[in-house]
């Protein structure tokens, strides 16, 4: 099994294998000397980079205490999550899985072996506790592949102990400077080994080489000359704003598989952007070619959905039982949730754990990259984009008004809930075209997407107490076949009743507050 640990650490350049007098950084009362360690590491991906490119590392290392495969994924300067195996001659399919979003059908290769002598120092305080382990790697670099260059240089690599404050590393990276040594130039060791040992002209000043597949790589129509990465026209901001949730949901994708909290959702959101951006936009982006992607985002959010609309339908569940005074439940009611919570999730997970391995999934990741690398831009995505993206999300904004409209006109029951639905979808799609459209709006598109998110929450808080009333009423069949008494299911039924009134209730007043804020939509 694979196991995950945090690494906060610094590097630094060295001239020399000597280390100043550390005894001197601030709540370091000794150095212990822990020795020389040899490790040999062989470091693996693509053969056109593509886990370099993301600053993703993976490696089988032998020597150390902790042989074996390590996978680390960056968090933030100077920090990496790195997510280790047990030594084995093949890749872990855990780890496999992790890095398939970037990967695809692409074979990982032997890139880059460094051998490394690291002279190791512990930095303790006056208890003898940890607080941080110092080495002097002198390192070894042979590219793999291609011309199979070499490279040799000396580094200090400064690690936080576990649970220890990063501040320290601060002080430390005081007495070190002090001492004229100075922060490398490179993310990681293998940053460096990659430009080192590149072949003549490929080399570049972060250490890597871009991917072959880089996306952006050709677009059909030429665009007036910018800085890097400022969105001009139209085509641009959508663009651009694709792009980020694109890299959203091959970035999440690790997460997912590993079960963390929110990362089902926030990749859903991610898949309904792009479907959002698709149909509001569609005279910046030919249809032609974004509605065939479009299906498969549905398709991705629907998946999601079965985990995401799970756990919070059964959070909601068990917030309102857990508000409920101990006289109004009866019978096993908390054992039956929770039993019923676990399989649920435990099913969706293996489910959808499948679906981002299956091969419609991964296509649609090619698709999206090939889309940025030649869009399908129409002759308005030329234009400024205050026109062409104002028209885009008033046309969304008019027609969930209409939804709106027609939902309140109706009387409560089935028929309002579900056009109520309606009206929910359409806030999310209005929201979502207003924060695309923000950097290039400002501040009425960010007012827009704030409305858009209060009336979501509101049309939100209806339509899970619409499904949590069908749950419970399938849950509280199942324990009067067990000879279980269904009384608190009813109460927590009659609950939610109430909650979708008073959301009902507050609904026109709602409304009628977010069309004043709209005038700079309606004129």
């Amino acid at each position: 099994m694979a196991d995950t640990k945090r690494e906060i650490e610094r590097k630094y350049d060295s001239d020399d294998s000597r280390l100043p007098d550390l005894t001197r950084v601030p709540g370091v009362a000794a150095v212990h000397d822990r020795g020389v360690t040899h490790l040999d590491a062989t470091y693996h991906d693509t053969a056109d980079e593509r886990l370099a490119a993301s600053s993703i590392t993976l490696r089988h290392r032998t020597g150390g205490s902790d042989a074996g495969w390590h996978l680390k994924f960056p968090v933030a300067p100077g920090v990496r999550d790195e997510i280790r195996a047990p030594l084995s001659d093949t890749l872990p399919d855990e780890l496999a899985a992790l890095v398939r979003s970037r990967v695809r059908d692409h074979a990982l290769l032997p890139l880059v072996r460094l051998r490394s002598d690291r002279d190791v120092r512990h930095l303790v305080d006056a208890d003898g506790r940890l607080l941080a382990e110092v080495s002097v790697d002198t390192v070894h670099a042979e590219r793999l592949t291609g011309t199979g260059g070499t490279a040799r240089w000396t580094e200090i690599e400064v690690e936080l102990a576990d649970d220890g404050d990063p501040a320290f590393l601060d002080k430390v990276d005081k007495r070190l400077r002090k001492a004229g040594v100075r922060p490398s130039a490179s993310a990681s060791k293998l940053a460096r080994a990659l430009a080192d040992t590149a072949p003549p002209g490929t080399r570049t000043a972060v250490g890597t080489r871009a991917p072959a597949t880089a996306p952006d790589a050709a677009p059909r129509q030429k665009r007036r000359s910018r800085p890097a990465g400022t969105p001009v026209t139209a085509g641009d901001h959508v663009l651009a704003h694709i792009r980020a949730q694109r890299d959203a949901l091959v970035e999440l994708d690790p997460a997912v598989r590993q079960d963390v909290p929110d990362s089902v959702h926030r990749m859903r959101v991610a898949t309904r952007r792009l479907r959002s951006t698709f149909r509001t936009f569609r005279t910046v982006l030919d249809r032609e070619v974004t509605d065939p992607v479009g299906a498969d985002l549905k398709w991705l959010a629907a998946e999601l959905g079965v985990d995401r609309d799970q756990e919070v339908l059964a959070e909601r569940l068990r917030s309102s039982l857990a508000a409920l005074p101990d006289t109004l439940v009866t019978g096993p009611v908390g054992h039956r949730l929770g039993t019923w919570a676990e399989t649920r999730h435990a099913g969706a997970h293996g489910h959808l754990t499948g679906i981002l391995d299956s091969p419609r999934h991964l296509a649609l990741l090619d698709r999206l990259d090939a889309l940025l690398a030649d869009p399908p831009l129409r002759p308005k995505a030329a234009a400024r984009p205050d026109k062409v993206l104002t028209k885009a999300v008033r046309k969304d904004l008019d027609k969930l008004a209409a939804l709106v409209t027609r939902a309140l006109d109706l009387p409560p029951g089935t028929d309002r809930d579900l056009a109520l639905h309606d009206a929910r979808k359409k806030t999310k799609r209005t929201r979502y075209a207003a924060e695309a459209a923000t950097p290039a709006l400002g501040t009425p598109a960010k007012d827009l997407a704030r409305d858009m998110k209060s009336l979501q929450t509101l049309l939100g808080d209806h339509q899970d107490s619409v499904m949590a009333r069908g749950t419970l009423r399938e849950l509280a069949a199942v324990a009067h076949a067990a000879g279980e008494s269904a009384f608190t299911y009813g109460v927590l039924h009659g609950r939610e009743e109430r909650r979708a009134e008073l959301a009902e209730a507050a609904l026109p007043e709602a409304w009628s507050s977010i069309t004043r804020d709209l005038r700079p939509w309606t004129t």
